[in-house]
């Protein structure tokens, strides 16, 4: 079968810009209020928002919900990846900054790359791609062991900078599971639908389990729920599903290095994140990896 999928142009360039600057905030949103509900409940609760939000747009295009009938055993597969990598996302910022979050988080790119490769022909690594994978293993030993020799830096925070990367990790897994499987022929509403049901219910069993129930009902908790279930949950995750199915994914990752910027960005302003000198050089090593896999190479005549 031959990929249909298009180069970018200018709608999905734009589309990408914002789901960058929406995406790199996410998680200092999440940090401004984590001193009244945990952040695992957080995206358990935000998850079911946009699900129903995901279920009424459905109805009104008239998508089918009977999940069976399609890809449904993918479905299951990309639906616990997705519960899986917020719920390190969830963990993993109790324990660091949302300006580490978002730098190991945003490794996904290099690990949809290495898996793409394996499957699809269009997606093979050329020579400086692999240098630049290189690089951002560099940077992620640079910021790991840089750490552990910063007095400032505490055990938790790399154990929280750890499970960041795991999720990243999971999220390049679960692009490539939608790359290489039935899913990208049916709606993105479904493909999304299967993801926000699983991550409303795993992340929702395990802040139960783990005793992170306890919320302060504030004026600000309640926005932030409401931000992070209508744009984060609806209107980005449908967004990215949608320009997966129409452009090609090594041209989109290309965007996501931006997504980084703007997490360090958010989190030295509204949080006051410290920025230590073994972090900012591996996060730029990071992010110089992942720009340069995701560089669109030039067509063989």
């Amino acid at each position: 079968m031959s990929d249909l999928r298009q180069p970018l142009d200018a709608r999905a360039t734009a589309l990408m810009l914002l789901l960058c600057l929406l995406w790199g905030g996410q998680q200092s949103l999440i940090k401004l209020v984590a001193d009244d509900i945990a952040p695992t409940l957080q995206i358990s609760l935000r998850s079911g928002l946009g699900m129903l939000l995901i279920a009424l747009f459905m109805v009104g295009r008239g998508v089918s919900f009977a999940l069976h009938r399609g890809p449904w055993r993918a479905g299951l597969v990309v639906g616990a990846l997705f519960a899986a990598e917020f719920l390190f996302i969830g963990e993993g910022l109790r324990y660091t900054t949302a300006s580490h979050m978002a730098v190991f988080l945003y490794t996904a790119p290099i690990f949809t790359a290495l898996g793409l490769h394996f499957y699809l022909p269009q997606e093979r690594l050329s020579r400086w791609q692999w240098i630049g994978i290189g690089l951002c293993f560099l940077g992620i030993a640079v910021a790991f062991l840089g750490g552990l020799t910063q007095p400032t830096i505490s055990t938790a925070i790399l154990w929280g900078d750890f499970l960041g990367l795991i999720a990243g990790f999971l999220w390049g897994a679960t692009t490539v599971v939608l790359r290489v499987t039935g899913l990208n022929r049916i709606p993105a509403s479904q493909t999304t639908l299967y993801q926000l049901i699983a991550a409303f219910v795993v992340l929702g069993v395990a802040a139960v389990v783990t005793g992170q129930t306890e919320v302060n009902w504030t004026p600000a908790v309640v926005t932030a729920i409401l931000v992070q279930g209508v744009v984060i949950s609806f209107f980005t995750l449908l967004v990215w599903f949608w320009l997966l199915t129409h452009y090609l994914a090594s041209r989109l990752a290309a965007f996501t290095f931006l997504t980084p910027l703007f997490g360090v960005a958010f989190g030295v302003m509204l949080l006051d994140d410290p920025l230590d000198t073994a972090f900012v050089l591996g996060a730029l090593l990071v992010i110089v990896g992942v720009s340069i896999v995701n560089k669109p190479r030039a067509k063989k005549e």
